[in-house]
């Protein structure tokens, strides 16, 4: 028997999944926010160095895929970020061309004491879930944003 396909019978704005992916981004951001103000972080600048902790150098264009942060913006974060002592700019010998944004010492000692409380709000979001509805609700997402990468409103709505 093949798989069905979602089809919402009815929109409801309250139970799309963008509002409620969104609701909950921002509920996050918002408690975790509150955390990293603390030390003087904001999301944003969190996000930078988390990426910078798990992926090393990055040059600013895939830096800006990972976060999620627009070119420009995350240029004028970056240089908040390198004057505070968070993060350097250095050019690979063999690539003139490139900047390369790293991960200063006094970056990753801030960063580090953070991770485990990102984890913890994770916990608590995903409160309920087993071990594998986590893993498939990860892939799920992963999977909604591959699909949207090729895709515009265009194209969808002409295969229907």
């Amino acid at each position: 028997m093949p798989e069905e396909t979602y089809e919402s019978p009815a929109y409801r704005f309250t139970d799309s999944v963008p509002y409620l992916l969104n609701r909950l981004g921002v509920r996050l951001g918002e408690r975790f926010g509150m955390q990293l103000k603390e030390h003087g972080l904001t999301v944003p600048m969190y996000r930078v160095l988390a990426v910078l902790r798990e992926h090393g150098d990055q040059r600013l264009g895939e830096l800006a895929v990972m976060t999620t942060i627009e070119t420009s913006t995350l240029s004028r974060l970056i240089s908040s970020m390198r004057r505070d002592g968070l993060v350097s700019r250095d050019r690979p010998e063999d690539h003139g061309r490139v900047v390369a944004i790293n991960l200063t010492e006094r970056g990753r000692a801030l960063v580090e004491p953070l991770v485990p409380l990102a984890v913890e709000y994770e916990l608590i979001a995903t409160a309920g879930m087993s071990m594998r509805e986590l893993d498939r609700f990860k892939q799920i997402l992963k999977e909604m944003y591959d699909n949207l990468e090729p895709s515009t409103p265009e194209r969808s709505m002409a295969g229907r």
